[in-house]
């Protein structure tokens, strides 16, 4: 039998099969960043995963930066995600969420009046991001955080992972790449700290370790997972030695008996990040980026991964384990409506019944 058909534990979550739906930003919540209906029908029709990541959604006001991402900081965000929990689980699938902190990856345009832009740093990040408001628009000028402030945003993310139980997530998956927070504090362009978050790899991995420690000891080590990829320089990170991050993070990750690491193919050469991942670290092992399903399969056949996830197929095909186990072909997304507001491009793709598989052929 297909090996990433087979069912698998990762800490307390129970996976049906080993074919992981992977967090994608597609940016239909509402204004307030809260998760709207279209967004219950998307996640269940995708429920045939052995798991779903969630995407990209923030422990606070300060942490968003995008426009139309979700949030779960007050009620009325815990309530519409619980909507969506409780749909998947009705489909007999599992849901953990990933919590984004963008940090100075923001701009004014796309966050609430009277909250901040805050970074490691005082250095702003030299990216636009689009505005439903103005369109393209500068990041801000981040306000560097104190020692007492990073005390606060590490108990933002616990708050959050209480709050993601509560919506009825089975767990939560730190966002540790991307050029988001956790990520400006390991970059040595946006972290210029000279305290004990700042300088050698080992302290600049502290911010991401304590965030995953403090959520742990709220719902449990083995509801929380984290994802990140060596050497990624979206958002304007710069690393001179990504391989020596990595090693200083997984060396944190030691011990602290999470769900999984969820890590993607580096964007450098200087590092394999499967292979590092697959020696250094003990517990379950879902890896991203670029793959097919016959690759995903070698990929658990060999034990180099427990899980493969995928994010392209899934937008296109909600019915990819399917697909999958009849060896059916995948249709291709549109990506002129990644991120448009609405049911188009997002959930209106077909099932593989014999008349899309017809247009498929």
């Amino acid at each position: 039998m297909n090996p990433l058909l087979q069912p698998a534990r990762f800490g307390e979550l129970r996976l049906a099969n080993r074919v992981v739906m992977a967090p994608m930003t597609r940016s239909r919540a509402d204004s307030a960043a809260v998760p709207t209906p279209v967004m219950i029908d998307y996640y269940a029709q995708r429920a045939s995963s052995g798991l779903i990541v969630a995407e990209g959604t923030s422990p606070s006001a300060d942490g968003l930066g995008y426009c139309r991402t979700p949030a779960i900081y007050n009620q009325r965000q815990i309530d519409a995600w619980r909507q969506v929990t409780e749909a998947v689980h009705a489909a007999g699938g599992q849901i953990v969420l990933q919590l984004m902190h963008c940090g100075r990856v923001a701009t004014r345009h796309n966050k609430p009046a009277g909250s901040r832009t805050v970074a490691p740093s005082a250095v702003r990040a030299e990216v636009q991001l689009f505005t439903d408001a103005v369109g393209m628009a500068d990041t801000e000028q981040p306000e560097a955080l104190s020692r007492e402030e990073i005390r606060q945003i590490i108990g933002e993310y616990r708050q959050a992972a209480l709050n993601a139980r509560e919506a009825g997530f089975d767990g939560v998956e730190l966002h540790c790449t991307s050029g988001y927070l956790p990520m400006q504090f390991m970059s040595q362009n946006a972290n210029q700290r000279t305290d004990e978050y700042g300088g050698s790899a080992d302290n600049r991995v502290r911010f991401a370790l304590e965030v995953l420690q403090a959520m742990a000891e709220a719902i449990g080590p083995g509801r929380v997972g984290v994802r990140f990829c060596p050497g990624n320089k979206f958002n304007d990170i710069a690393d001179g030695d990504p391989a020596a991050t990595f090693e200083a993070l997984l060396r944190g990750l030691d011990g602290l008996n999470l769900a999984y690491l969820h890590i993607m193919r580096a964007h450098t050469r200087k590092v394999d990040a499967f292979t590092q991942a697959r020696a250094a670290f003990s517990g379950p092992l879902i890896v991203n980026d670029g793959f097919e399903p016959d690759s995903a399969e070698q990929m658990v056949a060999d034990g180099l991964a427990d899980a493969v996830s995928f994010g392209r197929h899934f937008i296109a095909n909600p019915d990819l384990v399917a697909r999958i186990s009849g060896r059916l072909p995948l249709a291709e997304f549109d990506r002129h409506t990644l991120y448009s507001p609405g049911p188009e491009g997002y959930s209106d793709y077909p099932t593989a019944d014999a008349g899309s598989l017809e247009e498929l052929s």
